[in-house]
């Protein structure tokens, strides 16, 4: 089959499925929220679960360097990718056995509620248990799955592309790395403007408009989508050969030359000692050893650690903060996220790429580089700490804790369908406003309280409309998303740079397998981590946890000035430590060239020496030379 012997054809399928497989990963970062209102969840089960698929990557991703070549990988890649359908046809799955979504109704007993109208089935509490972990589940086969997919994908392309084409594939697959979640956080903008349950309920049974904090969307049509997608794009992986022939491509005719005869055989895959499993596994501690001693490395990828966790934070929770902070949807925030800050940093990464090429940088040039930037991207994200606002005034939780008025309404502590008062003060219910009366639009969504004892008003009774208050912070979600995206934007200028700096620093052999490490303690030290650290964070400003059946949910109300602190603050203490490490990075390189050239002049010293001295000079030779490493070790 020709089409499948034919590299660009591969790159097309490889390309295709990166961006299913990374759609998947964009999606649920983007509909977090929302299944945490589903579900119930605190920001740190779902910041665990956003995590938990760099579980299953994490313990399997050193074995991919050494199977490399040795394995079958086109069905290996195909067969990762059926692994990664089926996880996102299981994280769809709580959606049809949990029962559909229950909230506080608009009904009369809401005006004088006595209990809460959400029910405490024994069929649904289990359904809801049982849903995170089977979450957990599909996120860890989601890891599992994709192991394989980039790592033999990009080896396979590489041994068998041309070599001067090689580049521009391997650049279109990393730029499907970044297109990708974009994509993710676009789908969930679009699916989630849908009714979680519009599959089992008609349109005009539907009573919640998108703009109500109890909305949830159609989480988990999108996982289904990017599922079938994944599949698909698995399956022309079953008839791609282990091995292809090289591209070649059409130039002038040359003269046959022991140069073209040694280029030519160096074309394809590069041919490594065959080792056993065992005696890889008793190599591996040694060059990790070996190469986490070599400072640059270590310093190098430090500083991309805390970028890494820095990203990790935007990528789960910054959805979440622009709802909160700004009072926006979660389709607004997902379109914010995929169609502004992640193109930014997209954009930063090429810019970097490019200057890096046209420069011809050296290592000390790249650690300036990388360190102009995050300083740049420090000062875009300092003054994010002081763009936002306190929450709103709400009845007996902020400022003032004491409930007064509504205490005789004898309301439920678990009702929440915020109204707001005409004198601007929230309350959880109409019945907690005191209010007797109601009316509706046509359709039944926007709801209006009137006769509102509890709302304080000089000479007609008080009145209330459905809906959380405005904080007064809307406007500043423009200057908001600039300075986040300039912030972006020059953070991640400094992805390309470092990279080579790592790539130029270790030596070649250990190169395939120090990428490995570098990769592995990204997972293990920001990945894994860090959106459970800034999930826990969040959780800890929280003024009111929801409650269903005497059992927390998730958090109704945060304390807004808190949560901007404590988030933003983590993002800028996280930039910050790359940019320290950076730094480092370059005091260090700058040792080391005044060491060589202070070598280089005592060799120079030594090769000038009057000849009368020749054999004095040659028995210090020894001395000097180990003088030399004494200074060499940093």
């Amino acid at each position: 089959m020709g089409l499948f012997n034919n590299i660009k054809f591969f790159v097309l399928c490889h390309g295709l499925l990166q961006l299913a497989q990374l759609l998947v990963s964009g999606y649920l970062k983007g509909s977090i929220s929302t299944i945490e209102r589903r579900y119930g969840l605190s920001s740190q089960m779902s910041g665990l679960l956003a995590s938990f698929n760099e579980v299953g990557n994490t313990v399997l991703i050193v074995f991919v360097s050494y199977f490399g070549s040795r394995v079958h990988r086109p069905r290996c890649i195909s067969i990762g990718a059926m692994i990664a359908s089926l996880a996102a046809f299981l994280i769809a799955l709580p959606h049809f056995f949990s029962g559909e979504y229950e909230y506080t109704h608009n009904n009369m007993n809401d005006l004088q509620a006595k209990q809460s109208n959400q029910t405490c089935s024994k069929d649904d509490g289990h359904g809801i248990h049982a849903a995170f972990p089977i979450l957990l589940l599909g996120q860890l086969l989601l890891g599992i799955g994709g192991v394989p997919i980039q790592p033999f994908g990009i080896s396979y392309v590489d041994d068998y592309a041309d070599k001067k084409n090689s580049p521009l594939y391997l650049g279109i697959l990393f730029s499907v790395t970044v297109i990708g979640p974009a994509l993710g956080y676009l789908m969930a903008s679009f699916l989630l403007r849908f009714y979680v349950d519009f599959n089992t309920m008609s349109q005009e049974s539907i009573k919640l408009d998108k703009s109500d904090p109890r909305w949830v969307g159609a989480w988990w049509l999108g996982f289904l989508v990017a599922g079938t997608l994944l599949f698909l794009t698995s399956l022309p992986y079953l008839f791609f050969p282990r091995k292809m022939e090289t591209e070649e491509t059409t130039e002038a005719p040359v003269k046959p030359t022991s140069e073209n005869f040694i280029e030519k055989k160096e074309a394809g895959p590069s041919h490594v000692p065959e080792l056993s499993l065992t005696q890889f596994l008793k190599r591996f501690p040694s060059i990790m050893l070996r190469t986490l001693r070599n400072p640059i490395f270590l310093l190098v990828v430090l500083a991309q650690v805390n970028l890494a966790a820095m990203i990790a934070g935007i990528a789960t929770f910054m959805p979440k903060f622009i709802e909160r902070q700004f009072t926006k949807t979660a389709a607004f925030s997902n379109l914010m996220i995929g169609g502004l800050i992640i193109p930014s940093a997209m954009l930063g990464i090429m810019s970097g790429g490019m200057v890096l090429r046209r420069l011809s940088l050296t290592v000390k040039s790249s650690a300036v580089m990388c360190i102009t930037a995050v300083l740049l991207g420090s000062m875009f994200a300092l003054p994010l700490l002081f763009l936002g606002c306190s929450t709103q005034r709400i009845d007996g939780i902020y400022p003032d804790t004491s409930q007064k008025c509504s205490l005789d309404c004898s309301c439920s502590s678990e009702d929440f369908n915020p109204v707001c008062g005409s004198d601007g003060t929230e309350f959880l219910s109409p019945c907690h406003a005191g209010c007797r009366q109601k009316s509706s639009d046509e359709k039944m969504k926007v709801w209006n309280y009137t006769d509102c004892s509890c709302v304080e008003s000089i000479s007609l009774p008080g009145f209330a409309s459905s809906g959380m208050c405005d904080n007064g912070c809307s406007h500043l979600i423009v200057p908001f998303m600039i300075l986040a995206s300039l912030s972006c934007l020059m953070a991640s200028f400094s992805q390309t740079p470092s990279f080579m700096m790592i790539l130029r620093t270790v030596k070649p052999e250990d190169k395939s397998l120090a990428l490995g490490i570098q990769f592995m303690l990204f997972r293990v030290l920001a990945f894994l981590p860090a959106p459970v650290l800034y999930g826990s964070a969040i959780d800890s400003t929280c003024i009111l946890w929801g409650k269903k059946c005497n059992k927390n949910t998730s958090c109704n109300y945060y304390n807004l000035d808190l949560f901007r602190q404590r988030f933003l603050g983590l993002q800028t203490f996280f930039i910050v430590g790359g940019l320290v490490f950076f730094i480092l990075s370059f005091l260090v390189l700058r040792r080391m060239d005044s060491i060589q050239q202070w070598k280089t002049k005592q060799w120079s010293n030594v090769a000038t020496g009057e000849k009368g001295q020749e054999t004095g000079n040659q028995n210090a030779l020894p001395v000097l030379l180990k003088q030399c490493e004494t200074n060499s070790v940093l």
